[in-house]
């Protein structure tokens, strides 16, 4: 009998503990149960504002990208030739409506003994499969989780995400561009025919009182959305007012080095211009002119550099760098539209998670600049 020397089934990382403390904080705005909002990205970012958002009883739909194309998802993809399932995995369990269930928990669990694959990616696959529609697929397991919420892939069609990187190289592939040697300058989608915005996800950005682009990964997990043809029209068509949260910081190539002004240049670049209202940066302490603060993490102080510089960090042997702003910036960004809302995000626990209290306080202000009778 073979002996497994290695947990046979472990869960995907998630902020769930971290998330554990918006139960108990102060109950829900009434205002806000009328507000409409959706989540455009994927990855392990988009989850964190659902959860946000869900916890302040907005209600939310996610929109999410199909590009992926690494580990369970990536093998899915190219032995069955399936819809894209890790992404809309994680935001399936994020809109569960109990956390703790043994089915969620199931959902999430990877078996380390079967080519990686997570529970949850391999039942819809098999729904897929089953039922001839990933959309049925997903909206069965809405069923099965109690999702609070609905999530919707911005598109059906097979696409592939390519890139370019800032020192010229071009590089196919989600997974690769993620590990990316440089930071990315632009990526684009290739498809054997053209893309076509799934319609749902389509209703979803029109009917929304509030469109929140991210946190997570920028040319990876947000950009793709915005590229499939129909989607940046919707946000144009859109009555809602759109939301941008910054990364904390870079764990990965795509975007090492790159300052918070250089994310929303990126956006702005990719369709976003004219169209982005809001951007949400992380900063410990108030941004001040000529100031040398840009951002370094007071959760991990032997990280400060002279000056108060930011300086690369080390986090159980990932090497990560915060994401970089300054008054000078702020107010850069600002004068190409977007209003810059800078406050301290950072889980002081986990230096590359958003804090949920923080954040949700963050949304909340947001929420209440975008229904007052001024604006």
């Amino acid at each position: 009998m073979a002996i497994i020397s290695k947990q046979p089934f472990v869960q995907d990382p998630s902020a769930t503990e971290s998330f554990q403390r918006i139960q108990d904080a102060a109950p829900v705005v009434d205002s806000l149960r009328t507000v409409h909002a959706v989540v455009i990205g994927g990855g392990t970012g988009a989850p964190v504002s659902i959860k946000t958002l869900l916890s302040m009883g907005v209600h939310t739909s996610a929109v999410v990208a199909m590009a992926d194309d690494g580990g369970s998802t990536g093998l899915l993809r190219e032995e069955a030739n399936v819809t894209p399932p890790g992404d809309v995995r994680k935001c399936l369990t994020a809109f569960a409506e109990n956390p703790q269930d043994p089915l969620v928990q199931a959902f999430k669990y990877r078996f380390q003994f079967a080519n990686e694959h997570t529970l949850g990616n391999l039942m819809l696959s098999a729904l897929e499969h089953a039922t001839g529609s990933f959309p049925e697929a997903i909206k069965i397991c809405e069923g099965l989780l109690h999702t609070r919420g609905h999530v919707y892939p911005s598109t059906l069609d097979k696409v592939i995400l390519c890139g370019r990187t800032r020192d010229g190289q071009t590089i196919t592939g989600q997974s690769a561009l993620s590990h990316s040697p440089t930071a990315l300058d632009t990526v684009w989608l290739r498809s054997d025919v053209p893309a076509e915005a799934y319609p749902d996800a389509i209703k979803a950005i029109c009917e929304a009182d509030l469109i929140v682009l991210g946190p997570g990964s920028l040319f990876t997990s947000i950009i793709p959305n915005l590229l499939v043809p129909g989607i940046i029209d919707a946000i144009r068509a859109s009555k809602g007012k759109t939301l941008f949260v910054c990364s904390l910081a870079d764990m990965q190539g795509e975007t090492w080095g790159l300052s918070a002004e250089e994310h929303v240049d990126a956006l702005l670049a990719h369709g976003m211009r004219g169209l982005l209202d809001y951007v949400l940066v992380h900063t410990p302490r108030p941004l001040q002119p000529k100031s040398m603060e840009t951002g370094s993490f007071q959760a991990v102080r032997e990280a400060h550099g002279a000056q108060g510089e930011p300086t690369d960090m080390n986090l159980r042997g990932r090497k990560i760098r915060p994401v970089p702003i300054t008054y000078e910036a702020a107010q850069r960004i600002e004068r190409k539209g977007p209003l810059v809302i800078a406050r301290n995000l950072v889980d002081p626990q986990r230096p590359t998670w958003h804090d949920p209290i923080a954040l949700r306080e963050a949304f909340t202000g947001v929420l209440r600049i975008c229904r007052s009778p001024q604006m």
